[in-house]
C-alpha cells in the first residue's frame, strides 16, 4: 500500500531486483503510471484509496490469483494532514485530527487486518511492516508541528507491538520503519525552505547533513522481508541520519 512514489517505490524497485512478486497500489493512477515507467510491468499496479477497506481485499485477491500465495505487506500509504486542519493543538480542526487518524492510522489498521485474516485462513507464516516516523517519539516543536500526524505515529508503533506478541505464536510479524525528514512527495514543504534544510543539517547530521532519500529506506524493508528474518518482530527501527540523537541547531 503506498507502494507507487517516494520511499514505497524505491522499497519496491529494491524487492523487484530481488525477484520478489509484487502487487503495488498507489494513491491515483499518475502515480501507478509513473512507477510503470521507473519499475517495468512485472509488477500488479493500481490505484485505490487506503482508507477503502476493498482496496487491501482487491489487493489480496489479485496477489492470490497471480502469484498463489502471500509472504508479506509493506504498508507505506499516510500522508500530511496539514491542509486538513492538524497543526499545533491549540489551532487543530476536528476535520483535521480526524482526516490525519484515517490517512495514517485507520486504513494502516485495515490493511493489516486483512493480511492478518490471508495469513491465518492460510495457515501460512507471513510478515507486515509498517511505515511510522521519528516524529512519534522524537518531536520537533519548531518546524515539524503536526500533532495529530505524531499521534497517529506513534499510535502505529503501539498497534504494531501489540499485535506482533498477539500473533507470534502464528509466526505472523510486524514491525515497524520510522524515517525522520526524507525527499518525497509529502515533504516538499520542509524540501524547498532553505532555514528547514539548515536545521536538518544539525538534527540529521549523517552523511553531510542531508534530507534522507528514498533509497535510503530499501536495506531497512528487505531486512524486514526477507523470507531467512524469522526471528525478528515487534521492533522499531529508526532510519533517521541520526535525527533522534541529535539536538538540532536553530538560526
Amino acid at each position: 500500500m503506498g507502494g507507487t512514489s517516494g520511499m514505497g517505490l524505491a522499497a519496491a524497485v529494491a524487492l523487484n531486483e530481488h525477484g520478489a512478486d509484487l502487487v503495488l497500489v498507489g494513491k491515483d493512477e499518475e502515480s501507478c503510471q509513473s512507477a510503470r515507467t521507473i519499475i517495468g510491468e512485472q509488477p500488479i499496479i493500481f490505484s485505490g484509496d487506503a482508507i477503502e477497506p476493498e482496496t487491501i481485499l482487491k489487493a489480496i485477491s489479485l496477489a492470490k490469483s497471480v502469484f498463489g500465495q502471500i509472504t508479506g505487506l509493506f504498508h507505506v500509504a499516510g500522508g500530511s494532514g496539514r491542509k486538513y486542519g492538524d497543526g499545533p493543538l491549540h489551532e487543530m480542526s476536528l476535520e483535521g485530527w480526524n482526516k490525519t487518524l484515517d490517512l495514517n492510522l485507520t486504513a494502516l489498521m485495515l490493511s493489516n487486518k486483512a493480511m492478518v485474516n490471508y495469513f491465518l485462513e492460510s495457515g501460512r507464516a507471513g510478515t507486515i511492516l509498517n511505515m511510522g516516523s521519528v516524529l512519534a517519539y522524537s518531536p520537533s516543536p519548531k518546524y515539524f508541528v503536526t500533532h495529530a500526524y505524531a499521534t497517529a505515529k506513534a499510535a502505529i508503533i503501539g498497534f504494531s507491538k501489540s499485535i506482533a506478541a498477539y500473533y507470534a505464536d502464528k509466526s505472523i510479524r510486524v514491525n515497524v520503519i520510522a524515517p525522520s525528514l526524507f525527499e518525497t512527495p509529502m515533504a516538499q514543504r520542509a524540501i524547498q525552505d532553505e532555514t528547514i534544510l539548515s536545521f536538518v543539517k544539525t538534527k540529521q547530521p549523517l552523511d553531510g547533513g542531508r534530507p534522507g532519500k528514498p533509497d535510503d529506506i530499501k536495506n531497512a524493508v528487505l531486512l524486514f522481508l526477507a523470507p531467512d528474518s524469522t526471528f525478528i518482530t515487534g521492533q522499531v527501527l529508526s532510519v533517521d541520519g541520526g535525527w533522534a540523537l541529535s539536538e538540532g541547531q536553530y538560526e
